[in-house]
């Protein structure tokens, strides 16, 4: 028998957006190898991420730009020159999610 503690009870309401988010396949993985860098630029994001497809990273890291997890820096050059970072928020998750992905 279970029995069910309402003072230990967390809502996640708030959360929506950002647990669709990471809890996708790619989610947490995407996260931590931004975290590993200072910053990281889309194709060397997509060599450490061996099997994501180019169009599933692209979506991701829209999906995480807008819940304000990483931050997206274009440099005005030719040939353009995109590198993504996290942001204090993707930075705290990140902190959050290293015993996870450990275990």
């Amino acid at each position: 028998m279970t029995s069910t503690n309402q003072s230990n009870a967390i809502c996640l309401c708030p959360l929506d957006g950002i647990i669709d988010t990471i809890g996708k396949k790619w989610g947490l993985l995407i996260i931590n190898e931004i975290g590993n860098h200072e910053r990281l630029r889309y194709n060397k994001l997509m060599s450490e991420l061996k099997g994501i497809s180019p169009s599933t990273l692209a979506s991701m890291l829209k999906d995480f730009e807008k819940e304000s997890l990483i931050k997206k820096k274009r440099f005005n050059e030719i040939p353009p020159r995109v590198e993504y970072s996290l942001t204090n928020r993707g930075k705290e998750l990140r902190e959050a999610i290293i015993p996870l992905l450990k275990w």
